[in-house]
């Protein structure tokens, strides 16, 4: 919703509706009294227009001007209101116990129709009837708060949108449902800074290895020359992503550059900010230490749902989802697939044992085929070639990956109406392409350049990760 229609139609709660949880609604008095005083008015903002009726600031304003003005912010204020539970839901992530739709009954309370005014001091709702006559409620609409609370002429007053977004993550009993949720503003280093046993004990074994030598040179750094007491943690220095780099090497843990260094401790650094988001309960608004105001955090998400974009993004995390897990699945079961394999063959039976510690020296420490040779004992890089055999690995994963997607895929379309069971010839073929197009695109066609690009392997696809995933759990 959009444009000036936003100050006649309301955001209201639809509990029929499961997808979406709210619909709009055209407000008449709204619209009428919008088209009547303010579409037409030469050069006029149009929301300061209406605040000015609604707090009584242009003279001779009767009761009924002033709360149909209040009306129409109200319906503006809605819409603000559902964008700020969606932007709460999309700080969180996929994986939590609850959505947008959860906190709309806390804050989407006004019925569209109480036509309500402020009384002088802004201090009290005021419901006005047919007459013109006030009196108090005990009922206050949440959108009328956000108004009430609102200093439009104050020079560094903020849009009401992002007012409404700050009075809306603040409300008290949205607080109260979300006391389980929150984290810390903290930078990327500063988390890495900071990171502590538990959490690290969640990663995989590559990532332990860079948090390790991020503390050993940069939290050095940070003690040596005293700079805890600073505000934020700077971007590590060139000489400091060598170090890294030097100690990364006697690890085992081969990266060629500092730029790839800075974005693989980048993503370490995202994974802690999850375990941050599920394992602390601060509060969500960030008061600045300076001014002691709230203000809005710079990193929240943008982007926020409407009606017609709800589904479509509810499939595309369920893509995701499934195939993320179809992608553990493949790969747990062609490994064990090729350790049979290898056992029940004549030739090869004495090397099933070196299968996995061949392919995590190939995946964890980026080891070429010839360098494994004398790690395991191998006769020649001709014999790791056929033990080990990446390329095959990842054809097989693959296949399995798309069958399993396609699957989860059809039984979707198929409960949706979409298709029956089993689907027609041409469906099938369709949605296998899109499947195989799709899981290329995430994951094999990335995780194929590596295996071609032999000692230089970047090691950053979600295949290589997953593997590297599975081979610390052993």
């Amino acid at each position: 919703m959009g444009g000036t229609s936003r100050y006649w139609r309301m955001l209201q709660i639809n509990l029929t509706d499961v997808e979406v949880g709210y619909k709009q609604y055209v407000v008449p008095k709204a619209q009428e009294f919008f088209h009547q005083r303010i579409e037409h008015a030469q050069n006029v903002d149009v929301q300061a227009a209406l605040l000015s009726y609604f707090y009584a600031e242009k003279p001779g304003v009767d009761i009924i001007s002033r709360a149909e003005a209040g009306l129409c912010l109200r319906c503006y204020v809605s819409d603000s209101i559902v964008k700020a539970c969606q932007k709460i839901d999309n700080l969180f992530g996929g994986e939590k116990s609850f959505t947008y739709r959860d906190l709309l009954p806390f804050v989407l309370n006004d019925d569209g129709k109480t036509l309500v005014i402020l009384a002088r001091d802004r201090n009290t709702q005021l419901v006005v009837d047919e007459t013109g006559e006030v009196q108090t409620t005990a009922y206050k609409f949440f959108t009328v708060e956000v108004l009430r609370k609102f200093k439009h002429n104050v020079p560094s007053s903020m849009s009401l949108d992002n007012w409404a977004y700050l009075q809306t993550k603040q409300n008290p009993e949205l607080k109260d449902f979300l006391s389980e949720f929150g984290f810390k503003l903290l930078s990327d280093w500063a988390l890495l800074n900071r990171a502590r046993p538990k959490q690290i004990e969640t990663l995989s074994v590559r990532d332990r290895h860079l948090v390790a030598v991020f503390h050993a040179t940069y939290r050095r750094d940070r003690r040596e020359r005293k700079q805890i007491s600073a505000k934020r943690c700077p971007d590590p220095s060139n000489d400091q992503l060598q170090e890294m780099l030097t100690y990364l090497q006697q690890r085992g843990v081969i990266i060629n550059t500092s730029e790839k260094l800075k974005r693989e401790l980048e993503q370490v650094a995202r994974q802690l900010r999850q375990y941050d988001i599920w394992s602390h309960r601060e509060p969500l608004e960030f008061q600045d230490q300076e001014t002691g105001n709230y203000t809005l955090r710079a990193d929240l998400p943008t982007d926020y749902l409407n009606e017609i974009d709800v589904e479509q993004q509810e499939i595309t995390e369920f893509l995701y989802e499934q195939l993320k897990s179809n992608l553990t699945e493949a790969i747990e079961q062609e490994i064990q697939n090729n350790i049979q394999k290898l056992a029940n063959s004549k030739r090869y039976a004495t090397l099933a044992p070196k299968y996995i510690p061949g392919l995590e020296l190939y995946y964890c420490q980026g080891k070429s085929l010839k360098d494994i040779v004398p790690i395991l004992e191998m006769t020649s890089w001709d014999q790791a070639r056929r033990v080990l055999n990446p390329g095959e690995l990842l054809n097989k994963v693959r296949t399995q990956t798309v069958q399993k997607l396609l699957d989860s895929i059809l039984k979707i379309a198929h409960k949706k109406g979409l298709t029956e069971m089993p689907p027609e010839p041409d469906y099938l073929k369709s949605v296998a392409e899109q499947i195989e197009s799709f899981v290329d695109e995430a994951v094999f066609k990335e995780a194929g350049e590596e295996i071609r690009a032999g000692k230089n392997r970047s090691l950053d696809s979600l295949y290589a990760q997953q593997l590297q995933s599975f081979f610390a759990k052993k």
